[in-house]
């Protein structure tokens, strides 16, 4: 069950760029807060995700198609 919960981090991360930077800005913190929201993810997994190279993230999203992207209408 907890493959299913990193798989979904992994598409939102890639196509929600307000989330994707809250991420990158707090990845821990993010991820204590999905967990709290239900995500099933153990200690190896967010380990794992924190220590993933930061820049894989913005590199992907903008190997993703624009039609699948939620873009953040916020300043940066």
């Amino acid at each position: 069950m907890s493959q299913k919960h990193v798989q979904l981090f992994i598409g939102r991360v890639l196509t929600d760029e307000e989330f994707r930077l809250r991420f990158l800005n707090d990845r821990r913190g993010t991820l204590a807060g999905l967990r709290e929201q239900g995500f099933e993810l153990t200690g190896s997994e967010i380990d794992a995700l924190i220590r993933t190279d930061r820049r894989l993230w913005p590199a992907a999203s903008r190997m993703i198609h624009a039609d699948l992207q939620r873009c953040s209408l916020r300043d940066k």
